[in-house]
């Protein structure tokens, strides 16, 4: 499952530098088109992932798709967060208690939300493949 959840962090792994050099750094953040363009490709490409692996899954006659499709892109969080841990040790100067456990509380709660909201697209996209799939099954 965590395989998963790479590909859609790669869409997006160039972009975070940006937006935690903007959110814990002193740097302005400008191209909001473009960030607009890679949440497009982020849900898109985590969607056609999520229909693969469940393709996968029922070709090989396993039909316990449900969390699974969740938990495919949903690993995208986990990725994000030890990308965080990434940028804390080598490209920020934050030091202290209060000053990391704030830049680690948000970092988690920005992973988890990447998680559900992935994981949900996720979800909707394999059930409507499964559904497009069994309306098309004639049974003789």
């Amino acid at each position: 499952m965590a395989i998963g959840g790479f590909l859609p962090f790669s869409a997006i792994s160039v972009e975070l530098y940006y937006i935690f050099a903007t959110v814990w750094g002193r740097e302005h953040y400008t191209l909001y088109g473009i960030l607009l363009c890679v949440f497009a490709i982020l849900l898109s490409v985590g969607a056609c992932i999520s229909v693969a692996l469940t393709y996968f899954l029922l070709s090989g006659e396993d039909y316990r798709w449900w969390w699974r499709s969740v938990l495919s892109t949903g690993s995208t969080g986990l990725f994000i967060f030890v990308y965080s841990v990434f940028y804390y040790r080598n490209r920020s100067s934050m030091s202290g208690l209060v000053q990391s456990s704030e830049f680690f509380g948000y970092s988690l709660l920005t992973a988890l939300v990447f998680s559900l909201m992935l994981g949900s697209v996720s979800f909707w996209a394999s059930l409507a493949f499964i559904r497009y799939i069994y309306r098309s099954l004639k049974m003789d």
